[in-house]
């Protein structure tokens, strides 16, 4: 195996079960894996992209691939993605990121879910496939990711995800959807701290948590130990102004002994100033951490870049939701495989341009491409 391969990401992926019969196996898996991420980082959005590039490079690629009846045609990139274990490819995906990252202390991690929307419809029979994913925000990386099983929804899937990770140390946030107690206690158990949003799928508590700001709020605060913050943003002819309040006395809070570590209730409110019209809005979170309002503020305010640097990337840049991968195990493997080529675009430091820019680069350039795979 040459030395490009041995020194890159592509190692972390030897140890993958190949699941085709040993009969009529004309093409390494490993060189299959191959193609298809240099064709995904340079472009490509299916298995005919993944050949034709293959095709194109194939002078190239033979200086380290072993192409033993040479490329592969579009129907086995379908064929071997759509059988490859996912379970397999995220312990490769996650050893891969381990290697390479170091999480900052406080990082926050943003949990979030997404539906491959053209992953299921009518036509195929099934159900578009939902994925959950972990951002590291700090370090701009795809941590991990896990589908949402059939009949079930993101609150089995977020634990089953944050088990895989090394989360110690850093504040994880997740949307309404993942305040449960479960949660909190994973996330505790693995060494982090959580926030929480609070909506009314947790009644009690949400009204619980209402009632002591209103009260707060009533005094003005006197005599009530707390943290404000504040920030204020201007642009475009808007002015957002966010206030965060925070609150650690919480024996009136009867749930609070039923969420592992929760020593904080949080109020967020955003204000927004445009063209002579003002509207407010009230959100409400619990925490494992201490009552600081700047910090928390800032951890509420940083789980939306998984939105922002992750979802919408792939949409824009890799065209995600246009895809229309649906066979079997196909799906969330070419999601694993966008995430893969994305956390490596990102990871370069040298270019200032986007993302969709850098994947043109890589595609021209395979000196470039090269360095991406070895960085």
């Amino acid at each position: 195996m040459s030395q490009i391969i041995d020194a890159s990401i592509l190692t972390h992926f030897a140890s993958l079960k190949d699941p085709r019969d040993i009969r009529g196996k004309e093409h390494l898996l490993l060189d299959i894996i191959t193609i298809a991420l240099c064709s995904v980082i340079s472009g490509a959005e299916g298995w005919e992209d993944m050949a034709e590039y293959g095709r194109a490079k194939q002078d190239w690629l033979s200086t380290f691939l072993a192409l033993p009846s040479g490329i592969p045609c579009a129907d086995t990139f379908g064929r071997v993605f759509a059988r490859l274990d996912p379970d397999q490819m995220q312990i490769c995906f996650v050893s891969w990121v381990k290697s390479i990252s170091k999480l900052l202390g406080a990082e926050v991690i943003g949990i979030d879910g997404k539906t491959l929307r053209h992953s299921g419809g009518k036509g195929c029979g099934k159900s578009a496939i939902p994925m959950v994913s972990a951002w590291a925000s700090a370090n701009r990386l795809v941590l991990g990711q896990r589908k949402v099983e059939d009949k079930s929804n993101e609150i089995t899937a977020i634990p089953a995800l944050l088990k895989v990770l090394e989360i110690a140390g850093c504040i994880v946030t997740i949307d309404a959807m993942g305040c449960q107690r479960d949660i909190a206690s994973t996330i505790i158990e693995g060494g982090a701290d959580y926030v929480l949003a609070l909506k009314g799928n947790q009644g009690g508590l949400f009204e619980d948590v209402q009632w002591l700001f209103q009260q707060a709020q009533e005094s003005k605060f006197e005599d009530v130990t707390h943290s404000f913050a504040q920030s204020i943003d201007k642009g475009h002819g808007r002015i957002e102004i966010r206030r965060c309040w925070t609150l650690s006395q919480l024996d009136y809070l009867i749930q609070k002994p039923l969420w592992q570590g929760l020593q904080t209730v949080v109020l967020v409110q955003s204000e927004r100033r445009c063209n002579g019209q003002m509207t407010t809005e009230n959100r409400f979170f619990i925490s494992s951490l201490p009552s600081q309002a700047t910090l928390l503020m800032n951890a509420v305010r940083t789980h939306w870049s998984i939105e922002n640097s992750l979802h919408w990337v792939l949409d824009v840049s890799f065209h995600e939701d246009a895809c229309r991968i649906h066979r079997d195990f196909a799906p969330q493997n070419m999601a694993l495989l966008r995430h893969l080529a994305l956390n490596l675009l990102a990871k370069d430091s040298s270019s200032k341009r986007g993302i969709a820019a850098r994947r043109k680069k890589a595609a021209w350039d395979q000196t470039y491409l090269i360095k991406l795979l070895t960085q």
